[in-house]
């Protein structure tokens, strides 16, 4: 595998272990429905440091990833201000935008993306896929750092051309695509990964097709009462919906477009049985040739319509259905802006770059699930939620995201979309903009370090929730399920057998007290509580000996907090 160099890589290498740990705090006044950490989420935050804070929740939860990070085009603005204390790369850190003119600006970009790009593959599942949009700028980097950074090149499924239709090269090649790379966490789950997305509806197809055929032997019969459910259950079917009509063998039949999209197809008269006329042309031509088409006949794969006027339809089968995420996308790049403006009539200019939520909705739509947790921390506009609640409106899902975004506008622009795309926009032009899509989501920044450190001066103390998510996922390297934590009792979760524990209060005087230490009495009522499990407890202090506690059986384990009061137990 080749390895990918850069200035400053050795400093870069690990920075993520020593960026602290800082607790999401939630702000109701900014969201839809009651704050909770485990729903629909918005951070406003440095993305390095916010992807920190997520991994105590979330670390290996993330089934999708979707992030459009800076291009590095040398006109963007964006700064390399990581506090990376090494003094070979101090000049750095001086926050100025990376211009043109910086001979460093590829290092810097990679110095940049390295740290994120290692903590998004920690809040990656097993089974999750990383989808990065990226230009020819810093294409060839990037794909030599998620190669890196997963192992090899075996994770990389693929690379997306988007065609966007926007030329923004001076030379004399008009460049029209952007790219999309796509990783895989887990080289082994891919196909996994492509194929659960539609299994489930393909089954739904199979059983419902069955009870069809028995109960209507008519043709028009069958056919008049499937579209009646088809009409009433088409969520469902998403993304299978195509597939409207049915035979009395129960076979799901539904029409794909034969036009050339993008360039001038083939052209030749195909006659309407019917009328005798030559059939209306796509305005692109047809995509096959004609003996192609001839073959399409006599198989009769055809969908005609009523007559002439109407173009001819390619039919398609249900079962015969494996679809794949195509590597080529056509999608004008101005449909964003036009989509923002409908969002937002009441601003004249919205957002530079944003990308359109059929982009985004289309990848995600091959890469999750019904249940999915996608996180995109590159925010921006919030494209990456909206997409999210298109298809759960689709497919009546239940997908839940996470932004992440470091800028002002986090709060005026990313979390106000998706406020109005839920709440709706009385004055849009299209559905469902107008009505609302629902749905909740709780807005957070991101609170004081947890600085292990300061706590041994009392200083900056954190809250009992903050600091036990941050002991469980050292403890545990798994994410804390923050449903199962009861604070009153110094419950923190369990984990693979274990339990863990915090004696704990934000309160200096309290923690320098007996009750914040271990007693045989405490570990003798936890170890009651889960007999045969073993219990981990994070406390200042102890009041009892480990020979003590396994003379008496009791698996709990003293793990001291990094407060200067062990003189207590001297003591």
């Amino acid at each position: 595998m080749t390895e990918l160099l850069f200035k400053g890589k050795e400093f870069v290498w690990n920075h993520h272990l020593a960026v602290p740990f800082r607790p999401l705090v939630m702000h109701p006044g900014k969201g839809i429905g009651a704050p909770r950490l485990d729903g629909n989420l918005i951070v406003q935050g440095d993305n390095l440091h916010a992807l920190k804070a997520l991994l105590p929740m979330y670390a290996g939860r993330v089934d999708c990833i979707f992030i459009d990070p800076p291009y590095n085009t040398g006109n963007e603005g964006w700064c390399y201000n990581d506090n990376v204390n090494a003094p070979m790369i101090r000049e750095w850190l001086d926050a100025n935008p990376i211009g043109i003119e910086d001979g460093l600006r590829h290092d810097k970009w990679c110095a940049m993306m390295w740290p994120r790009l290692r903590l998004l593959h920690e809040l990656l599942a097993e089974d999750g896929v990383i989808f990065v949009c990226i230009d020819d700028n810093e294409l060839y980097n990037l794909r030599l750092m998620m190669d890196e950074i997963s192992g090899d090149s075996s994770h990389w499924i693929g690379t997306i051309i988007w065609k966007n239709v926007t030329d923004n090269n001076p030379t004399r090649i008009a460049v029209e695509h952007e790219y999309i790379l796509c990783f895989s966490k887990n080289k082994n789950s891919v196909e996994k990964i492509w194929k659960s997305t539609f299994s489930e509806v393909k089954d739904l197809l199979v059983r419902i097709g069955e009870e069809f055929v028995r109960g209507f032997p008519d043709q028009n019969a069958l056919q008049s009462a499937y579209t009646q459910w088809f009409r009433e259950h088409k969520g469902e079917l998403w993304p299978l919906d195509r597939y409207k009509y049915i035979d009395k063998d129960g076979i799901f039949t539904g029409s794909q477009s034969v036009h050339n999209p993008g360039r001038e197809g083939y052209r030749y008269d195909v006659i309407h049985p019917r009328t005798g006329k030559p059939c209306k042309q796509p305005l692109m031509g047809y995509r096959f040739p004609e003996e192609t088409m001839r073959e399409l006949l006599q198989q009769d794969k055809i969908i005609f319509g009523d007559d002439h006027e109407k173009i001819i339809e390619l039919k398609v089968y249900a079962k015969d259905f494996l679809d794949k995420l195509p590597s080529v996308i056509e999608l004008d790049g101005r449909a964003a802006a036009y989509e923002l403006r409908d969002i937002f009539p009441d601003r004249k200019k919205v957002f530079d770059t944003p990308k359109p939520t059929q982009l985004v909705e289309k990848i995600l739509s091959y890469a999750t699930k019904r249940n999915s947790f996608v996180l995109d921390s590159f925010a921006g506009s919030g494209t990456t939620a909206h997409a999210v609640m298109n298809l759960n409106a689709k497919d009546e899902g239940q997908r839940r995201f996470i932004l992440v975004e470091g800028e002002n506008y986090a709060d005026e622009l990313t979390r106000e979309r998706v406020a109005r795309v839920q709440a709706g926009v009385p004055g849009a032009m299209s559905e469902p903009l107008k009505s609302g899509l629902g749905g909740e989501f709780t807005y957070c920044t991101l609170g004081a370090p947890v600085e292990l450190d300061a706590i041994l001066q009392g200083a900056d103390l954190p809250s009992f929730a903050a600091l036990a998510g941050v002991l469980f996922h050292m403890a545990t390297a798994q994410p804390l399920n923050p449903a199962q934590m009861d604070e009153g009792r110094g419950y923190v979760g369990p984990a693979g057998g274990a339990h863990v524990w915090l004696i704990y209060r934000p309160d200096l005087d309290w923690l320098k007290s007996p009750a914040a230490a271990l007693t045989l009495t405490y570990a003798r009522d936890r170890a009651a509580e889960h007999p045969g499990d073993r219990h981990l407890v994070f406390a200042p202090a102890r009041h009892v000996s480990q020979r003590l506690l396994d003379a008496e059986g009791l698996a709990v384990e003293f793990v001291p907090l990094p407060f200067a009061l062990y003189r207590l137990e001297r003591a």
